[in-house]
């Protein structure tokens, strides 16, 4: 299976949201000082009533921060799951091609683009290149189209994630002395990079953490069979006073209802990995990951219990 290795990104994000709308400025301040201190934090807001999404690196962060929130800012929270931040990238070369034509009295709009998509090194993130040949494309039509193109890696084409690791060539199309603009080219950039997207065997990237559990000698076998059962794999064994320590990578998705119980673990982000389909496990075929991934919103999240609904 393949490997990712995308560090100092967010794998895991969480909808919060004042309580009381009278709280809202109070909140986004409070934020504020927050990125200002933790660098590896993400704050996503767009208006009053869609909640701020928090992206960091591990439940445990994410937790940090709300209490903060609650204890140091005094705030009243709605929290939502966390869920996990998948990415998407694709495994193989494929071509698309898009003729964005629009007449709506006047000037009309033309833009024409064949866009060739591959594999990027992994980490390497998105790459352009410029192959056009003889001006079909005139030189100043070649950012917007590649501006159309990096917008489209924002959103996949298997569930709408953002696409990592992969080059784009501008190799071909054609142009209108009076219908051409920077606007259809760059929309002619976006669909034909989705089209090649979809031929170029597109795949799920979910975050694998490297976990660690300090446990009695007697509970090994439980231990090991629970993270097997959360598609981990077993990296290592070591004795430690008196105790077994396990090293296992583990996808976040399974590790989300992984409590602490009398057993000390620690989790951290190790790497990104291709997700397997629902149909590879057994499952119907029709989903794209065993885990089928979701987008944060406010409700009955982690720290939906009473510590977080009144600060004293």
């Amino acid at each position: 299976m393949s490997e990712y290795n995308i560090r100092k990104r967010p794998v895991i994000s969480v909808a919060v949201n004042p309580r009381n709308e009278g709280d809202r400025e109070k909140f986004l301040r409070a934020l504020s000082v927050i990125v200002q201190e933790d660098r590896a934090i993400r704050i996503r807001t767009s208006s009053d009533d869609v909640p701020t999404i928090l992206s960091g690196m591990s439940k445990e962060h994410l937790e940090a921060i709300c209490d903060r929130l609650l204890w140091e800012f005094r705030l009243q929270l709605d929290i939502g799951e966390p869920t996990v931040i998948y990415l998407e990238t694709v495994h193989r070369s494929a071509e698309g091609e898009s003729r964005y034509i629009r007449q709506t009295g006047g000037a009309g709009n033309y833009g024409h683009v064949k866009i060739r998509v591959e594999p990027n090194e992994a980490g390497k993130g998105f790459e352009f290149v410029n192959d056009i040949k003889g001006g079909v494309v005139p030189r100043e039509y070649i950012k917007p189209t590649e501006q159309g193109i990096r917008e489209a890696l924002q959103g996949g084409v298997l569930a709408g994630y953002e696409t990592v690791d992969v080059k784009a060539t501008l190799f071909d199309g054609s142009f209108h002395d009076v219908d051409s603009n920077e606007i259809a080219f760059k929309i002619a950039g976006s669909m034909a990079f989705k089209e090649a997207a979809r031929k170029a065997t597109p795949v799920l990237l979910e975050p694998v953490m490297s976990v660690e559990v300090v446990v009695p000698e007697e509970y090994m076998g439980t231990i090991i069979g629970d993270l097997n059962s959360r598609r981990g794999r077993i990296e290592g064994m070591e004795h430690r006073a008196g105790s077994q320590v396990i090293r296992a990578l583990v996808p976040l998705a399974e590790m989300l209802g992984y409590g602490r119980g009398r057993f000390y673990h620690s989790v951290q982000f190790a790497r990104y990995e291709a997700a397997p389909r629902r149909d590879w496990l057994g499952g119907d075929g029709a989903g794209v990951t065993a885990n089928k991934p979701v987008r944060p919103r406010t409700g009955s999240g982690f720290a939906a219990n009473d510590l977080y609904a009144e600060p004293e």
